[in-house]
């Protein structure tokens, strides 16, 4: 049964390509609102596409390669594509780092073998989120005195996606409350906590808090 259906993992990945390009157009057009539900689509895919191939053990080359592909599509060029359509010319050159270090991000993803419980650098996945949340605090309008505040949060959230700092992956290998699972159960707790409080831009706080806490467990290491 698991050869007729070898195909599904591809095409779940296919979907979060998908996705992903339906943000560049509603992004394109002014839709941030509804080009956020689509990179939101993308990575509910992009977790499914794992999880499936993991099930049915229909790992590939081109399946790793397509996910990464997809990747930066849904979460490093549409992200990046909201910033600039946003902010005014010339300061949106800026967002074009956002891409170019989510490729970065990947391409050492995915010839680095110490990414297997944990993260090095911030997830393109996680970049996506935190400009899901600041794209819906703006509401799509940006004035003069907040390019400042845009630009630096391009700069820190695009070179955090490179920086050599440790972040817990959210995989979970058993349920125990213990070790790496409580810095797993506290992010969960804030990010619950987060959304409650602020609703969707409560995401970029989210990732604030994440890499924060990468921070103090590497200081503490």
């Amino acid at each position: 049964m698991k050869r007729y259906f070898s195909w599904l993992p591809n095409a779940i990945t296919c979907l979060n390509l998908t996705s992903g390009c339906v943000a560049l157009v509603l992004a394109f057009n002014g839709f941030y609102g509804y080009a956020s539900l689509a990179i939101c689509a993308a990575a509910v895919f992009d977790f499914l596409d794992g999880a499936v191939a993991r099930l049915m053990g229909a790992y590939s080359d081109i399946g790793a390669e397509l996910d990464s592909l997809s990747d930066l599509v849904s979460f490093g060029v549409a992200p990046g594509l909201m910033v600039y359509c946003q902010l005014p010319a010339p300061y949106n050159i800026v967002a074009v780092m956002i891409p170019v270090c989510g490729a970065l991000r990947l391409a050492r993803f995915n010839v680095d073998t110490r990414q297997t419980t944990s993260f090095i650098g911030l997830p393109i996945p996680a970049n996506a989120l935190f400009w899901i949340g600041m794209t819906a605090f703006w509401q799509g309008s940006v004035l003069m005195n907040e390019i400042l505040v845009w630009t630096l949060c391009v700069v820190f959230i695009s070179l955090a996606m490179l920086a050599p700092i440790n972040l817990p992956s959210l995989k979970f290998h058993d349920f125990k409350f213990a070790g790496e699972n409580r810095v797993r159960y506290l992010l969960i707790v804030l990010t619950i906590a987060l959304l409650a409080l602020f609703g969707v831009p409560g995401l970029a706080l989210v990732i604030i808090v994440y890499l924060m806490l990468g921070a103090i467990s590497a200081f503490i290491k």
